[in-house]
C-alpha cells in the first residue's frame, strides 16, 4: 500500500510545486517590469548607448555587462540612473543576439535583481526585456 502512495504523493506535491512557482513568478515579473526601464541601442555612428532607470531610486549598484564582443564589456555603475556609451565600430554579421547586455542589480526593497536585453538599431522596436533574481 505504501509503494503505491509515496509515487501519488509525489507527483501531486511536484505538480503543486510547479504551479506555485508558474502563478508566483507573474507577480515578481509585473513588479520587476514596473520598476526598471533598459534600453541599448546601436547608432550608425559606432556606438551603442545604453540607458537604466530605477524609478523607486533604491539601486545600489548596477553590473552591465555586453556578451559576446571580441573583449566583452564590464562596467559596474552606481546610482538609480544612467546612460552609458560604448563603442561599438562594426555591426555583428550574426545579428544583435549574439550580444547579449546583462544588467546584474543590487536594490534596497528587491534585492538581487537580474535583467537580459539584447542591442537594436536605432529605430527599430527594443526586444523584450528578459526579468529574474538569481
Amino acid at each position: 500500500m505504501a509503494k503505491k502512495i509515496f509515487p501519488i504523493v509525489s507527483v501531486i506535491l511536484i505538480t503543486a510545486f510547479g504551479l506555485f512557482f508558474l502563478f508566483d513568478s507573474a507577480p515578481n515579473k509585473n513588479i520587476l517590469q514596473s520598476t526598471f526601464e533598459i534600453d541599448a541601442t546601436y547608432f550608425d555612428a559606432g556606438y551603442v548607448e545604453i540607458s537604466y532607470l530605477d524609478k523607486t531610486s533604491k539601486t545600489n549598484r548596477v553590473v552591465l555587462e555586453i556578451l559576446g564582443m571580441d573583449e566583452s564589456f564590464q562596467k559596474t555603475v552606481s546610482g538609480s540612473k544612467f546612460v552609458e556609451t560604448v563603442p561599438f565600430p562594426t555591426i555583428s554579421k550574426y545579428g544583435w543576439k549574439v550580444h547579449p547586455v546583462t544588467f546584474a542589480i543590487d536594490h534596497d526593497e528587491l534585492g538581487l535583481v537580474s535583467l537580459k536585453t539584447e542591442i537594436h538599431a536605432y529605430g527599430e522596436p527594443a526586444p523584450a526585456v528578459i526579468y529574474g533574481n538569481p
